[in-house]
């Protein structure tokens, strides 16, 4: 059985993302598809629209073999740490043969180029990128400026300028540093770009798509949504609208004033990603607090982007602290592979991890048997899981349903 893996957070799951499944099983030739998903908590440092158990269920229904989700602790981390968790995860299944990524270039060979030499950090790209830093350029255009002067052409720096070159890179350089079996493949972006947030005739963006739902009102989703989205997807967020999604950022505003009251400026330093000058801004800009969303414009500065202070709110918000991340390193990646959904046709599928598997497949949550860094990162998991889910049964008025109690997925 030959088996591609692909990294997703599916917010929500559209037609850009069947397209690239289809062209990942096309290029590799796999039999199965594995996602390592986010969980509720995505990238941008913001909560997903919509709950994991139905992102996943979307993308079952899709034609992938198995969702496995992606720990918190690396979900909402930067591009480094997001890449690091989902490739560890896939690695360590010890059966995945590929991973295929979108990008905007499609360009397989420049951006292995480029995570080649960011991963071994030559001494010439180390001394270009010194000089550009001394002119004070900021940290990501002094990167691209020596790894042009690196490689010798201007295309290398061009794929660090888009934000699914960005993660087609870092995966590579997961991939290099674990020294892992899995073959990189890349399937080119089609139709809008991952910013873009108008609706486009062939494949429009997760932005898009999310701003159509923002702009539903009483009479529920937009008939333009349905062009947008695969049929089971168009289905899924029908019938779940307004009873367990839309959440946004600002629904979670007074957990995190709390936590933020609870915290001194030190205390906030301790969290993953937060600098003592964002720690000392958080503390003495407090009183101008109105929302979660407002916040990240408030503390926003031309060194700090609006995404990176989000994503510092919600470790704070979720209690993930520089030390957590530190011990994700030192355990070289993600200790278990938390089970969200399978396909009833991925029978074989499962049956072979069973075999392959370096870490544990965890089906039950209650029963999960971890220990060390994989238990505190499974335990992180819980509580962003019934946090979340606390949000939704405060916004639409429905039951509690705690993460040890939630079904696997089966389509």
């Amino acid at each position: 059985m030959k088996i591609v893996g692909v990294i997703a957070e599916y917010n929500p799951f559209h037609r850009g993302h069947l397209y690239h499944i289809g062209k990942a099983k096309e290029q590799t030739g796999a039999d199965a598809v594995i996602a390592v998903m986010s969980g509720d908590f995505v990238q941008r440092g913001a909560p997903a629209l919509l709950p994991k158990h139905l992102r996943a269920a979307m993308a079952l229904e899709a034609g992938v073999s198995l969702v496995l989700e992606l720990p918190v602790w690396c979900a909402c981390g930067s591009a480094e740490y997001f890449a690091s968790g989902a490739v560890s995860v896939l690695d360590q299944l010890g059966c995945v043969d590929s991973l295929c990524f979108g990008s905007e270039c499609g360009d397989l060979p420049s951006l292995s180029r480029a995570a080649r030499i960011l991963e071994e950090e030559p001494e010439d790209f180390r001394a270009a990128l010194k000089a550009a830093l001394s002119r004070g350029l900021s940290f990501p255009r002094a990167r691209q400026e020596a790894l042009v002067s690196c490689a010798g052409s201007a295309d290398a720096g061009a794929v660090m300028e888009e934000p699914n070159n960005i993660l087609g890179v870092e995966y590579i350089r997961a991939i290099l540093r674990r020294g892992s079996r899995l073959e990189p493949a890349t399937v080119r972006r089609e139709g809008s770009g991952y910013h873009d947030q108008a609706p486009d005739p062939s494949y429009s963006s997760a932005t898009a798509i999310r701003r159509l739902i923002l702009e539903a009102g009483k009479d529920g989703l937009p008939a333009a949504l349905r062009d947008q989205v695969p049929a089971p997807s168009a289905r899924i967020l029908a019938e779940s609208y307004g009873s367990r999604y839309p959440v946004y950022a600002d629904d979670f505003s007074l957990l995190l004033k709390y936590r933020l009251l609870t915290e001194s400026a030190a205390g906030l330093a301790s969290f993953a990603d937060v600098t003592e000058d964002l720690a000392n801004r958080i503390a003495g800009r407090l009183n101008g607090y109105l929302s979660f969303a407002q916040f990240c414009s408030l503390l926003k500065t031309k060194e700090m982007t609006y995404a990176r202070i989000s994503r510092c709110l919600l470790h704070i918000l979720l209690g993930i602290r520089g030390t957590d991340m530190d011990a994700f390193r030192a355990a070289g990646g993600c200790g278990y592979a938390r089970v969200l959904g399978f396909r009833r046709d991925a029978a074989p599928l499962l049956n072979l991890l069973k075999k392959t598997s370096a870490i544990p497949l965890v089906t039950k949550p209650s029963r999960a048997s971890l220990s060390g860094c994989a238990r505190r990162m499974f335990e992180s998991d819980l509580y962003a899981a019934n946090l979340y889910e606390s949000v939704v049964t405060d916004k639409f008025r429905t039951p509690f349903i705690h993460e040890c109690r939630q079904q696997v997925v089966i389509v």
